[in-house]
C-alpha cells in the first residue's frame, strides 16, 4: 500500500510548525504519556486510521505498557486493565471523536465532571489537545491513505 500523496503537513512546512508547537505544548502539560497514547489509540481505532493505530501501539510498547492492555483498548469498558483515570480519558476520546450528527452535547457535563476529577487544568488541556490533534492526523491520514507502519522521522 502506498499513500496517495506526501503528508500535507510536509507539503506545507508551515503546517509542521503549528503541529510541532501543539505537540510541544502537550508535552509540557504534565499529561502522562500512556494516558495520551491510550486516548490517541482509541480515537484512531474509531476513525479507522491504520497509520495512527500502529503509531500509538508502538509508542505504548515503548512506554512499557503490556500487550494485554494495548489489545484491550478497543473493548476497554469490558476489560479490568484500566484505571479510573485511564477510563475517563478513553471516554473523553470517544466523545470528542464521535461528533457526526450530534443530537446532544458532545461532552455532557457528567463526563466533563468525571474527567476534571482526574486531571488538573494543564493535564486536561493536554488531553483535549492530544485528542483533537489525533483526530486531525486521523483525517489527514485516512484521506491520503497513509499506510500503517509509516514513520515521519
Amino acid at each position: 500500500m502506498q499513500a496517495r500523496m506526501k503528508n500535507p503537513a510536509f507539503v506545507l512546512p508551515a503546517a509542521m510548525k503549528g503541529i510541532g508547537a501543539l505537540s510541544q505544548a502537550i508535552g509540557e502539560s504534565g499529561l502522562r504519556q500512556d494516558v495520551a497514547e491510550f486516548a490517541g489509540l482509541r480515537a484512531s481505532q474509531i476513525n479507522g486510521c491504520g497509520a495512527c493505530v500502529h503509531g500509538h501501539t508502538v509508542n505504548l510498547r515503548k512506554a512499557g505498557v503490556s500487550e494485554e492492555r494495548i489489545a484491550a483498548v478497543a473493548a476497554w469498558r469490558h476489560a479490568p486493565f484500566f484505571s479510573d483515570t485511564e477510563r475517563a480519558a478513553l471516554r473523553l476520546a470517544e466523545a470528542m471523536t464521535r461528533l457526526a450528527d450530534l443530537s446532544g452535547e458532545s461532552v455532557p457535563d457528567a463526563l466533563w465532571d468525571e474527567v476534571a476529577d482526574h486531571f488538573d487544568e494543564k493535564e486536561l488541556a493536554g488531553l483535549i489537545l492530544t485528542i483533537a490533534l489525533t483526530n486531525l492526523f486521523n483525517r489527514i491520514n485516512t484521506t491520503v491513505q497513509e499506510p500503517a507502519g509509516t514513520t515521519w522521522g
